[in-house]
């Protein structure tokens, strides 16, 4: 981790998200420092993307909930925060390439650095081969590579960005990829959190989770039920709890992380 990540980026408190007097998030608490990676876990319904949204500023809450330094101007925010929704539409014929370039829309950098840093954005997550092609001809797995380097070119340099804070949301971003790029993807989002970057993203793939996240935030029923590191979140009580289903675990021989072996 980076080792001048010293101030809490994201703290929420008491966080609640209510719809039709229906409380999809309910007084949900958690702290994510500058550079961490935060994962959230749970079934379905759990109300993990919509504490993202929330997170995002994309609806309303109760609570309070600060990513400190963030701005409140839109174009200054969009340098600073960048969010991969789980569904990107996008039916236009454009080229790979140019899907990436439009993270750099609220920049003004320059022509030449904002291709220097798609460039870097496409050989990061493997796609720089898919550069010219067109984006309503990829697969599934394809389009959610790009839409990601998309998101990271947008929050690309610290220098940017006011004040150099940099948060990236992503809602489920593994879903449609091989066991390949799923690892791959890890990869890249720990280096790039290793940059500063703060990392929030909704998972399914707990052990997929375990493996690079600094903090895992368990939900069910809109609820917090447990918050912490992997070793203290992902156990067989936790689990149970989330899942209605008894599991075995054991510690990952490499990360030393916990791993669901069986069901």
């Amino acid at each position: 981790m980076n080792s001048q990540c010293n101030k809490t980026r994201i703290d929420s408190n008491g966080v609640s998200v209510i719809n039709d007097d229906v409380k999809l998030v309910d007084n949900v608490s958690f702290s994510v420092d500058e550079g961490e990676i935060l994962a959230i876990i749970g079934p379905n319904g759990a109300g993990k993307s919509t504490l993202l949204k929330a997170i995002a500023g994309d609806i309303p809450f109760r609570g309070a909930l600060t990513i400190h330094d963030l701005d409140r101007q839109a174009k200054k925010r969009a340098r600073q925060l960048a969010v991969l929704p789980q569904f990107s539409l996008l039916n236009f014929p454009y080229l790979v390439s140019e899907v990436v370039g439009l993270g750099r829309t609220p920049h003004q950098s320059g022509r030449q650095k904002d291709n220097d840093i798609i460039a870097q954005t496409l050989e990061l997550l493997d796609i720089t081969y898919l550069s010219e092609r067109k984006y309503t001809l990829l697969s599934g797995g394809e389009k959610q590579r790009v839409q990601l380097a998309r998101v990271m070119c947008q929050i690309w340099r610290a220098q940017d960005a006011e004040n150099g804070t940099r948060v990236l949301l992503l809602d489920e971003p593994t879903a449609a990829l091989d066991l390949g790029h799923q690892k791959q993807l890890v990869h890249a989002l720990k280096e790039f959190s290793q940059q500063g970057v703060t990392i929030v993203t909704v998972m399914h793939d707990i052990n997929l989770a375990t493996s690079f996240a600094d903090k895992i935030l368990a939900m069910a029923g809109g609820q917090l039920v447990e918050f912490g590191r992997p070793q203290q979140v992902v156990t067989v009580n936790t689990m149970r709890q989330l899942f209605n289903t008894q599991v075995s675990i054991a510690t990952h021989p490499e990360h030393q992380t916990p791993i669901i072996l069986g069901y």
